[in-house]
């Protein structure tokens, strides 16, 4: 009782900080791609306006031009190197193209990481250090400026910043900014399996990707934004039956680290984790249509699922951080007990799922699939992961973007849920 004790308070620690500070990899958010903000962006953020680089492979400068001075809070990271710099939310007003590298930069992106607050993720060439960071008032007909100042070093003298759990917890500066959703999770006692203190079980949707994230992207469409459309009508239907507790790991255009979108079913004893995606080919690759639902393996059942299993797992370098992996006791044999229970459950909402679905929506030619997802990981929660369709399709892209189409695949997935939980409620109920 005391080891499960401490793991709580271990993983409460560890979602501060991962939403404090989640991660980053090759792509660039752009201000021309990003979405609409979230409900908070009627209040008055402060406006970045240009963005650029000088110098060279010895010494680089950053400036941001602002509307206004801001805080902000700037580390380097190694394996790959990196510079991270966190802002409140700011409004990118950016020409289209800002990001391309120069001297140690090999490239930079930005955008929202959480309500509240935006990041700058800097590629580098090689290790390099902050030798200055500052921010200056707007004077002499000038704007606001924030600037920071890399010079190179050798691995040797690269000095690694502290570890995400020793930084302050970058804010939110708008008090009535709402807090990421993955911080509206409660931690709840024990109780019988997916069942909250008002009796009803809890349903997570996790729509993929979001902020910095955008996930694939075809014909100006983001995968972020269409799961999240997805999720958010498959929450609606599931609470229309008033049968569940639904909850979003995120319900606006939020980064949430991997390890925390599982955090919050495990944290109030889940039901069902239901991550939802949309995949893309790349054009070497092929074509590829339908539906696929996936569920954790730690071997691949195919090539294609390890790519997409590879893929996903580096969601989290998009936003400039790799917080810690699995907990150290996952040999536990008391663990290794759940997650082979919990592994059976989550093959049979699976294949109730494929049944469903096959019925209103196009399916892949191989539509159960199985490989190694870091979303998937809850020791002791069913969770799958569907991608609904593939952006790089034509004929899916068209199904994915119809409130028509999107409206039935809900519903035949909405009807799986429900029959899942209700006989594994009833079978839990049985146990007791």
């Amino acid at each position: 009782m005391a080891s499960r004790t401490n793991q709580r308070v271990l993983l409460g620690v560890a979602l501060l900080c991962a939403v404090a500070l989640p991660c980053a990899d090759s792509s660039r958010l752009s201000a021309a791609e990003s979405p609409s903000q979230p409900s908070v962006a009627t209040v008055n953020f402060p406006i970045a306006t240009a963005a650029r680089l000088a110098g060279d492979g010895k010494q680089t400068r950053f400036i941001l031009d602002l509307d206004r001075t801001v805080s902000f809070r700037a580390a380097t990271l190694a394996d790959p190197y990196r510079v991270v710099v966190d802002v409140p939310q700011v409004n990118f007003q950016l020409a289209p193209g800002t990001g391309a590298g120069r001297g140690l930069v090999k490239a930079f992106r930005y955008g929202l990481v959480m309500p509240g607050g935006s990041r700058i993720v800097f590629d580098l060439t090689g290790p390099a250090k902050i030798t200055n960071s500052y921010v200056l008032e707007a004077a002499n007909g000038q704007p606001a400026r924030l600037v920071l100042e890399l010079e190179e070093v050798d691995r040797a003298a690269f000095v690694q910043t502290p570890a995400p759990e020793n930084r302050p917890e970058l804010r939110p500066t708008i008090a009535a900014a709402p807090p990421a959703t993955i911080l509206a999770a409660p931690e709840t006692a024990p109780q019988k399996p997916g069942t909250p203190a008002d009796g009803r079980p809890v349903v997570v949707i996790d729509p993929g990707h979001g902020g910095i994230d955008n996930g694939t992207q075809s014909s100006g469409e983001s995968e972020k934004n269409l799961v999240l459309a997805f999720g958010l009508a498959l929450r609606d239907r599931l609470e229309k039956a008033g049968k569940y507790r639904v909850v979003m790991t995120r319900d606006d255009d939020t980064f949430i680290p991997l390890n925390d979108r599982s955090k919050v079913a495990r944290n109030l004893n889940a039901a069902l984790f239901v991550s939802i995606h949309a995949d893309a080919l790349p054009k070497a690759e092929g074509d590829a249509q339908g539906a696929t639902i996936y569920t954790l393996s730690d071997k691949a059942s195919d090539a294609e699922a390890q790519r997409l299993a590879d893929a996903e797992n580096r969601a989290d370098a998009i936003a400039g951080f790799n917080l810690a992996e699995e907990p150290t006791d996952v040999a536990d044999i008391l663990i290794d007990l759940t997650q082979r229970e919990t592994r059976t459950f989550s093959n049979r909402f699976a294949h109730l799922l494929m049944g469903e679905m096959k019925s209103t929506m196009r399916m892949h030619k191989h539509p159960l699939k199985s490989a190694g997802f870091r979303v998937l990981k809850a020791p002791d929660v069913p969770s799958v992961l569907v991608e609904i369709g593939y952006v790089s399709n034509k004929g899916d892209l068209e199904h994915l973007v119809s409130e028509g189409w999107r409206s039935r695949a809900v519903g035949s997935m909405a009807q799986a849920i429900d029959t899942f939980v209700t006989r594994r409620m009833a079978t839990a109920g049985a146990g007791n």
